[in-house]
């Protein structure tokens, strides 16, 4: 059997999700073949550069703009543009597909399986294809032309439901939860991975993200990692910063002089690390809690 798993890189979950569904299919299935294609990458270099860039510089810079776009990509022009580049393209894909002849594709990108689901429409494709919707909550792209998916594997029940009052059909819809790497479902030695990264057993651990390479967190992860630090004393931290210099340098500020915080880069050891520790904090939404109340919660949770 061959499966062809088509992505994109805007942003990292789209590629995490593939890999992920990638290293499943080979532990279970061993004799099948497993092409992975970044679908943007291949059909237009130049608009896959750009498109990203401007993602990645919203994101990072202009947040609340970057969230007007998304919603704006909902229905509207922007919706329509999408929508037009994806039929105009379409062909395009199409001799990839022809050319790698799988038996079956998985889509964890709304790109992608817009297209597919056109040329199923127009009597160009004739095989199953899977989506992935990798988010807690659809966003309408991911819809466009559903009827011609044979199945939408969503986050979670809510969203499942959601799907089917949509108008999907309730036996293409399942819930199996965001695909994720199985090392993140190994057990690890404590004992060592404490030792490795120099850390207390008698304390509890917290570990911080802050976006990677986007640093999506923004200023909240820090004002959090400072207040409890200096705050609760039985405590360690491991802040991981990923490529993100701006972040790292940040981290090492709030760092000085304080044993208790440990600050990484860029780590492959993040499934042994999650497994040594009793909160994970990332990617916080503003809200209008004060400080104070916001301490009160994260004392509870310890």
């Amino acid at each position: 059997m061959k499966v062809l798993i088509f992505y994109a890189t805007y942003g990292g979950g789209h590629l995490s999700a593939a890999n992920a569904i990638k290293e499943e299919i080979e532990k279970q299935y061993k004799d099948t073949e497993i092409e992975m294609i970044d679908c943007m990458e291949y059909l237009n270099k130049a608009i896959n550069y750009i498109t990203v860039k401007s993602y990645e510089g919203m994101a990072k810079k202009m947040p609340k703009t970057w969230g007007r776009v998304y919603k704006a990509s909902r229905k509207g022009a922007i919706a329509g543009i999408s929508n037009s580049f994806n039929k105009m393209y379409a062909g395009k894909l199409l001799k990839l597909i022809n050319k790698i002849n799988p038996d079956l594709i998985i889509s964890t990108h709304p790109f992608s399986n817009q297209m597919c689901a056109i040329l199923k429409k127009r009597g160009k494709l004739d095989l199953k294809v899977y989506s992935i919707l990798t988010d807690f909550k659809y966003h309408e792209q991911w819809l466009v032309k559903h009827e011609y998916i044979d199945k939408f594997f969503c986050s979670n029940e809510k969203m499942r439901q959601d799907l089917i009052a949509y108008g999907i059909d309730k036996n293409k819809v399942i819930a199996t939860g965001l695909p994720i790497s199985e090392k993140f479902s190994e057990e690890f030695d404590k004992e060592e991975i404490l030792k490795e990264f120099n850390l207390k057993n008698d304390k509890k651990t917290i570990i911080f993200f802050a976006g990677g390479k986007m640093g999506l967190a923004r200023k909240n992860i820090y004002m959090f990692m400072d207040m409890l630090t200096n705050k609760i004393k039985d405590i360690q931290v491991i802040a991981i910063s990923g490529k993100n210099q701006k972040i790292y340098n940040r981290f090492k500020e709030i760092a000085k002089n304080n044993e208790n915080i440990k600050v990484l880069e860029f780590t492959k050891k993040v499934p042994e690390l999650m497994s040594i520790s009793d909160l994970c904090i990332t990617k916080p939404r503003r809200n209008n809690k004060s400080r104070s109340n916001i301490f009160s919660d994260f004392q509870y949770l310890l």
